[in-house]
């Protein structure tokens, strides 16, 4: 290697030394530099010298090249003269820059390629697909990480062996032969692993250089085949789902446009797919605004809007929600319901409800209006005879809320979420009510129901069932209601077999239970059977500090009925109604406060003296009296006696009724004759339907 010598500032050798350091060619030695070199001292540390005078230089080194980076002809001259008789070549400024810029031009080129070099290297390396590559003699060239990874192979073990050698079953050395290029062939690579590969030959200015080979583990292409597949199934599954569906349905993209509909949506608008998918989503809207893009707007979702839809105009009731994939609007789904569907299925379920009514119990303990001493004591008694299994006698005046009570105590016991039956002894006749409690076999009477019948008590099993006005049973059904009280178990008419029952009776009466006993006309181990938690609820005369409580509660509810506003009532009202004696008690205080708000006028809210009716408050209201029938006018009649007799009953009957506001039980009280017996000269006479 020769020795060289720079001649120059401290900048030049220093770019000239990093230079040639990276050559083979040239070995610096020492520099000429007349600025104090601090940097070319601790740059160079050994065997370099740096020199002020270039004669102490070239006397001192031993040299082969001086290089002149001054620029000064004279010193060029003056080294050449002094060199002259010596092997030591003197290379001009002008020379050393050129060398210079093409040695830095190589260096950027050497760079420059390395950094390619190093790019192709990642992406090779980085890449999910196997690489092999071989030249000309089937040596492997070239293997990266995930050929390793497929063929089990390590690079380092491969790399200048022959292919066959490393995979047997390569194919790379055919097409070093053929020179043509294979796509997506399969390959065993060991007993359980088959790859895809495609192998090009590789070319130089038209001379074959090698071969490659990129391939995939086809256990990935498998799976990701599946998952198309199962993405198409479940594709599949959701437009059968949706088709199937019975709502009309329709999809529209992030733009507003058509994208799907159901065959439900073509029944209920009209509308087959040609005029819908593709189409703006107003396509479809006979009058009103468009929801799918008022959601595609606000990305929030509607419900319940009506709008009128396809040539028909149907009405409709419509529910749209966005479609968001990854926190991006993808499009909106609506659900179309037609409204005339929707009102006969109101309807439907409002009978369904009716139905229900009559196995439910509908009222609870918040349901009783009334904050006086009577009727919390009441309440308090109910409410511990509800945790128990215990049968309850209701005693009070007719319209006290004997039945609100017994809905109240079924609905606060372990019972509530079973039936609750409500019979009113009085109002069944006496042939039918033992097959309205105890049901009947098929053929039991002559049209009995084919196949029997189940009855109440049976409907009431686990459950509650209201006896109301047991005060009126005869004394054979007294009997069978004993039986069913002391052995839980009822006997249907027409039958011996015993059906067992689990039923809590809740009875009611409005009579004198004790006076009945003595009697005769009720039996004395039914009442006790009967009485073993006797509740006593207090009438109205006895309640005066609940009027206005009750008075506001009845306002609410029949505003509804009425279609009024009454919110209040004056003081000489509520003075009025404490001073009455209420023979009627809640259901005739009700009448009264109904029958005054019918006539009030529409924008009244506040019930007045004079708005109410008559009934005997004051002096000046009074209930007018029928005329008497005179007998002379049944005798020029020709009547005989038993028509003379049923017409003066009649009206005797109206007349007494009237005078009871129409309460049944209070008429047959006054009148001294059963409830049954009343009913039965109510609908002779045509009185009751």
């Amino acid at each position: 290697m020769k020795r060289a010598l720079i001649i120059g500032s401290e900048k030049d050798c220093l770019s000239l030394v990093e230079v040639l350091s990276q050559t083979d060619q040239l070995d610096v030695v020492g520099c000429v530099c007349h600025e104090k070199s601090s940097k070319l001292t601790t740059y160079f540390k050994h065997q370099f010298h740096v020199y002020n005078d270039w004669k102490s230089a070239l006397d001192n080194l031993p040299l082969n090249v001086i290089i002149e980076m001054t620029g000064s002809t004279r010193l060029y001259e003056d080294i050449l003269t002094y060199v002259k008789n010596s092997n030591i070549t003197v290379i001009p400024h002008s020379i050393a820059y050129i060398l210079l810029h093409l040695l830095e031009e190589k260096e950027d080129l050497i760079s420059e390629i390395s950094d390619h070099h190093e790019k192709m290297k990642n992406i090779v390396e980085t890449t999910h697909d196997g690489m092999i590559a071989i030249d000309k003699s089937e040596k492997i060239t070239l293997m990266n990480r995930r050929a390793e990874q497929i063929a089990s192979i390590s690079a380092t073990n491969a790399i200048g062996k022959k292919i066959n050698s490393v995979i047997p079953s390569s194919q790379l050395p055919r097409v070093l032969q053929t020179k043509e290029v294979e796509r997506n062939k399969k390959q065993l690579i060991s007993k359980d692993k088959t790859i895809v590969t495609t192998r090009v030959p590789m070319m130089k200015n038209e001379e074959l250089i090698g071969a490659l080979g990129v391939f995939k583990d086809v256990t990935e292409i498998v799976k990701m085949a599946e998952e198309v597949t199962n993405l198409k199934s479940i594709q599949t599954m959701l437009e059968a789902i949706i088709n199937s569906s019975n709502d009309a349905i329709s999809v529209v993209d992030e733009k507003g446009i058509g994208m799907l509909i159901n065959p439900a949506y073509t029944r209920l608008t009209g509308l087959t797919k040609d005029k819908v998918l593709g189409q703006p989503a107003t396509a479809d809207i006979s009058e009103g605004e468009s929801m799918h893009l008022k959601v595609l707007k606000t990305k929030a979702p509607v419900r319940g809007v009506r709008m009128k839809v396809g040539p028909a105009k149907r009405d409709v009731i419509v529910n749209v929600a966005p479609i968001i994939v990854d926190d991006h609007l993808k499009g909106s789904v609506a659900v179309i319901h037609d409204r005339s569907e929707i009102v006969t299925l109101s309807k439907q379920l409002e009978q369904a409800k009716q139905m229900i009514r009559t196995l439910e119990a509908k009222y609870c303990f918040k349901d009783i209006i009334g904050h006086s001493a009577g009727l919390q004591t009441a309440i308090a008694q109910a409410k511990v005879a509800a945790a128990t299994p215990v049968t309850i006698l209701l005693r009070g005046e007719s319209g006290t809320g004997k039945e609100l009570f017994a809905h109240a105590i079924h609905n606060e016991s372990d019972r509530k979420y079973n039936n609750f039956i409500r019979v009113n002894c009085a109002a069944i006749s006496e042939t039918l009510l033992e097959s309205e409690l105890f049901g009947y076999e098929d053929g039991a009477f002559s049209g009995a129901k084919r196949g029997g019948k189940k009855g109440f008590f049976e409907d009431a099993h686990k459950g509650s069932i209201f006896l109301d006005e047991i005060g009126e049973l005869s004394p054979s059904m007294q009997a069978k209601l004993l039986r069913v009280l002391q052995e839980r178990e009822i006997v249907r008419v027409g039958s011996t077999k015993p059906i067992s029952v689990d039923v809590r009776v809740i009875a009611a009466t409005n009579d004198e239970m004790e006076e009945k006993i003595a009697k005769n006309q009720f039996r004395a181990d039914l009442y006790y059977r009967l009485n073993r938690m006797p509740i006593f609820i207090p009438p109205l005369r006895e309640r005066r500090d609940d009027f206005q409580e009750l008075a506001d509660h009845i306002f609410t509810k029949l505003n509804k009925d009425y279609g009024r506003n009454v919110t209040t009532m004056s003081t000489e009202v509520l003075e009025a109604l404490q001073r009455y004696n209420w023979p009627g008690n809640v259901r005739e205080l009700e009448n009264i406060l109904g029958m005054a708000m019918i006539y009030m006028h529409y924008t009244d809210n506040e019930m007045k003296l004079h708005h109410l009716p008559a009934f005997p408050h004051t002096t000046d209201h009074h209930v007018e009296e029928q005329p008497d029938v005179q007998l002379d006018q049944f005798l020029n009649a020709k009547m005989s006696l038993q028509e003379i007799v049923d017409n003066q009953e009649k009206e005797v009957l109206k007349k007494v009724l009237v005078n009871n506001n129409g309460n049944k039980t209070q008429t047959a009280k006054v009148l001294k004759i059963s409830i049954r017996n009343l009913y039965y000269k109510l609908k002779k006479h045509h009185l009751i339907d």
